[in-house]
């Protein structure tokens, strides 16, 4: 692992302050994504700044009746969070079937989000990413492709995004409430990320400096009748009956 500088952010304007300051630093709260690409020598940043002290580990009512997730409610603490289980199992449900226990007590609401788009060719430095070095060619499109992107792919990269807590978020019409220096801003969930195009190395809509402050959720979940079944092609999901 390389050498970095760990600072820890005494308030959401810090961190903006001190991400704005530094282009190559990373936002860490669980680092249940982060510290793996570090150790295998994908991420490099320069330094790391600690986010998770600040104050956005609620889950809320808002006054049109939706809920709004603190980015650093903890994966576990949401899923098992009653008002979740009541008015959102198509949230709920995949949570509890992603990952282990231990990593769902770890990872954070706005880290699953920023999971990097991946495969295994993105891991392996050895082999040649457009994610990783834009322009370097992409190792899995004429490589072993099995479980890569069918729709939203691109001549340069078709890799998925891993998460199933964002396929939900995305059936759900969530929207994403970000901050920067620029202020505050809001992006609908179907937005938040973008397809490969000829700038994989770009996972979301995110600016260098934003930090996601919450997830808002509309006020109708799935709580009564048949669960949508959630499919994920390419980062996207497709629901159907």
């Amino acid at each position: 692992m390389i050498p970095f500088e760990y600072v820890r952010a005494g308030s959401l304007a810090h961190a903006v302050s001190l991400m704005a300051d530094d282009p190559t630093a990373k936002f860490i709260a669980g680092g249940t994504n982060l510290i793996d690409l570090m150790k295998m020598d994908v991420e490099r940043p320069t330094k790391l700044i600690d986010i998770s002290r600040l104050a956005l580990n609620k889950v809320e009512e808002t006054p049109e009746g939706g809920l709004r997730i603190g980015a650093l409610v903890r994966n576990s603490d949401l899923a098992y969070h009653p008002l979740v289980e009541a008015r959102y199992p198509v949230l709920s449900s995949p949570i509890h079937a992603g990952a282990s226990q231990q990593l769902r007590n770890m990872a954070s609401t706005g880290g699953n989000l920023l999971e990097r788009t991946r495969c295994a060719y993105f891991y392996d430095v050895t082999m040649p990413c457009n994610k990783r070095e834009p322009g370097s060619d992409c190792g899995a499109i004429d490589g072993h492709n099995r479980m890569h992107a069918i729709l939203g792919a691109s001549d340069v990269c078709i890799a998925t995004h891993p998460s199933d807590m964002c396929v939900a978020l995305a059936l759900l019409e969530a929207k994403v409430y970000v901050t920067g220096r620029n202020g505050e801003r809001v992006i609908a969930f179907a937005d938040f990320h973008r397809l490969p195009g000829d700038t994989p190395q770009r996972d979301t809509n995110l600016n260098p400096d934003e930090v996601i402050v919450a997830v808002e959720l509309p006020p109708e979940g799935f709580a009564t009748g048949d669960v949508p079944l959630i499919v994920e092609f390419g980062g996207t999901g497709v629901a159907s009956g």
